[in-house]
């Protein structure tokens, strides 16, 4: 617990939100007769901490139905990204899942031993098993998004991920995660949970699906580049070297930060229809699941621009405190939208003058902030009042943080993250 306050120890507001979701209950998804869906549950938090949150902050009547359609697509995604399996039975699999989802018994034990969510698969049986208990109308837009999503991967491996346009880069991620996204307002809709509007806004879902997708595409960089899977499309780094390996070159180190300022900038692209598709969904709990990943995306991206790190470690995060106090604050789209402005200031600021986009990554942020003022005028209090808790210096903060740290520390015997 220290190791992860530390970090944000002169950062008051972070420390008051790691305290605080420290001494939160820990998630009650009301299964403790039903061993099953405890274990559904136990996988989920297995494969991402972090939609376990979201889907815990979902209302109780789409719990089970998005857990499910999570670990659905990990199994999915986990058969397309195991680089031990040949394509021989890759593609099979990829293209008929949404058929074998609806197969009682089904699972899948050829994982490579090493692969993280192997366990998912070979449990995929309990999977199955309460997926068919849903809703048939539930069953149905999981299935079509899961059909499209194992058509979409099975093209682009037999391609060979080798992304050559930014129309290929975006078509990637409306596969990857856009699908997913209209899938889920699609159930969210069954409810009245989003505006009507929204579900026949394809577009919006697309755009937030290929913003968080940029964002890990280009966190990853070291990852895939290691694992041959060339995601960065060659019409952005092919400006600033001859092939993608140049990049990691020491001596190309200023030609690879200009390449990072590219790829930042073209996914601010999708920021002002990220907002807008937040600004249609109704159901406070909805709201505060599809925000999460975004709000994180963001911080994230600012954490990358002009970080050279990026092309010399892996694994690269936002603090443990900064990911907790976003989760803790994205409860409405005036707050969303500030924390938005606030991070691309920050991006605007570490940009060098002798960066070749200095200027677009100017007028871009402008944009933002314009379009966040006059769609929504709350977010300049909100932008205020959060940079006053997360801007703070150390002075007069000190105590606080200490003190929090302390508390902290006190309780770490109770409560485990």
């Amino acid at each position: 617990m220290a190791s992860i306050i530390l970090p944000s120890l002169f950062r008051p507001s972070e420390v008051v939100a790691l305290v605080q979701y420290k001494l939160s209950l820990k998630p009650n998804y009301g299964h403790s007769n039903d061993k099953t869906r405890e274990r559904l549950y136990q996988l989920l938090e297995l494969t991402s901490r972090g939609f376990a949150a979201s889907v815990q902050m979902l209302d109780e009547e789409l719990r089970d139905a998005v857990c499910l359609f999570y670990l659905i697509l990990r199994g999915l995604d986990t058969i397309e990204d195991d680089m031990t399996l040949g394509l021989d039975t890759k593609i099979p699999y990829l293209k008929t899942f949404h058929e074998r989802i609806h197969e009682e018994g089904w699972n899948f034990t050829k994982s490579g031993p090493n692969e993280k969510d192997r366990q998912l698969l070979v449990e995929f049986d309990k999977v199955i098993g309460s997926f068919l208990q849903l809703d048939p109308t539930h069953q149905a837009i999981i299935t079509d998004s899961i059909r499209c999503m194992g058509e979409g991967m099975a093209h682009y491996i037999t391609a060979g991920i080798n992304i050559e346009t930014i129309t290929d880069y975006e078509e990637y991620g409306r596969i990857a995660s856009g699908i997913i996204i209209q899938g889920l307002v699609d159930i969210f809709s069954l409810y009245g949970y989003v505006y009507p509007m929204l579900a026949k806004r394809k577009d919006l879902s697309k755009s937030m699906g290929i913003f968080f997708q940029k964002i890990n595409i280009i966190t990853d960089y070291l990852v895939d580049f290691r694992e041959k899977r060339f995601f960065w499309p060659k019409e952005i780094w092919g400006e600033y070297c001859e092939k993608f390996e140049d990049l990691i070159n020491p001596e190309n180190k200023d030609q690879a930060l200009q390449c990072l300022t590219h790829m930042v900038l073209d996914a601010m692209r999708h920021i002002e229809a990220v907002l807008e598709f937040l600004s249609m969904v109704k159901n406070p709990s909805c709201f505060k699941a599809g925000a999460l990943p975004q709000v994180v995306s963001i911080a994230t991206l600012s954490m990358l621009c002009g970080n050279y790190k990026l092309f010399t470690h892996e694994d690269l995060k936002i603090r443990k405190g900064e990911a907790v106090w976003l989760m803790k604050e994205s409860n409405n789209i005036a707050t969303v939208a500030a924390i938005f402005r606030m991070y691309t200031e920050r991006i605007n600021n570490k940009v060098s003058p002798s960066d070749p986009h200095f200027e677009e990554i100017g007028i871009t942020c402008s944009e933002i902030e314009r379009i966040c003022e006059s769609k929504y005028p709350a977010s300049k209090a909100e932008l205020k009042r959060l940079q006053a808790g997360v801007m703070a210096g150390p002075v007069g903060n000190v105590i606080t943080a200490a003190a929090l740290v302390a508390g902290a520390v006190a309780l770490t015997q109770t409560v485990v993250f």
